[in-house]
């Protein structure tokens, strides 16, 4: 009876062990992001190894984002805090300073660009990568097969995409646009004929001068950026009989575009429609 017992103890310490070493195992590294553009790379590159969560909601602008107590909690028990290094991300240093958490490491992946493109998507990729590996050297490897891959899905998509956008000869269609989505908007082929910056920036001598350029540069279509105000231009595209279409610069900022894929799939889609 002795010796069942002697053996039953030494089952159930094993058992123990074995179970504590799959929990040290499955420690994720914990990433806070500043947007969901952001969070996405990081989910793509880290794979099982990282906890990505977001900060800024992907419908809004992040220059005009609040911290909250929550976003607080978040950080003060995260490993790296993943920034675009944007001038517009600047509650970041109060944040920060609110966590107080000493094993923080802050990184900025900045690049030039519209993350909606996918070249500029791809640089972004390698600025993620080069981050998780100072952080978690441990898993280098895992980080740059899986930085690889997604570049290629990258490369994949862009060519789909450009096979589209050339069928429906987007070259002849010209455009005012959000300062936000020209660079966008160019790399897909539009004309752009001019810009404006946001809702705010529209006042009447503003639109007047946009409909003016607009009418001598036969805009037919109207694109506004969802983060800065959906249908920003919507006036403008009145006065001159054109389409008025909203696209978003962040994945989740429609419903069902939570994936870079998504999102850039969504907004092409859209331009597609608005002009046939």
């Amino acid at each position: 009876m002795k010796k069942i017992s002697f053996l039953f103890i030494v089952i159930l310490v094993m058992g123990l062990f074995v179970s504590g070493c799959q929990q040290s195992d499955e420690v994720k590294l914990k990433v806070m992001t500043s947007t969901s553009l952001m969070t996405y790379i990081v989910q793509q590159v880290g794979g099982n190894n990282v906890e990505a969560l977001n900060l800024v909601p992907p419908n809004q602008h992040p220059g005009n984002f609040d911290v909250k107590p929550e976003d607080i909690q978040k950080l003060a028990t995260a490993k790296l805090f993943l920034l675009h290094g944007w001038p517009g991300e600047t509650y970041v240093d109060k944040l920060v300073s609110s966590a107080n958490n000493p094993n923080l490491m802050v990184i900025k992946a900045t690049v030039d660009g519209n993350l909606m493109i996918p070249s500029v998507q791809a640089a972004a990729v390698d600025k993620v990568l080069s981050a998780l590996c100072e952080v978690d050297p441990d898993n280098t490897t895992a980080y740059q097969d899986a930085a690889e891959k997604y570049k290629q899905k990258i490369q994949t998509k862009e060519t789909d995409i450009i096979t589209s956008l050339t069928k429906a000869n987007v070259s002849k269609i010209n455009v005012i646009a959000s300062s936000r989505q020209a660079d966008f908007l160019k790399w897909a082929g539009f004309n752009v004929v001019a810009t404006f910056t946001s809702a705010q920036s529209l006042t009447p001598q503003v639109v007047k001068d946009l409909v003016d350029k607009g009418k001598a540069g036969n805009v037919t279509l109207v694109v506004n950026n969802l983060q800065d105000g959906q249908d920003a231009g919507k006036a403008i595209a009145e006065e001159l009989g054109a389409k008025n279409l909203n696209l978003s610069n962040f994945p989740g900022g429609f419903s069902n575009t939570e994936t870079w894929e998504k999102a850039i799939d969504y907004n092409v889609s859209m331009l597609i429609d608005a002009i046939k």
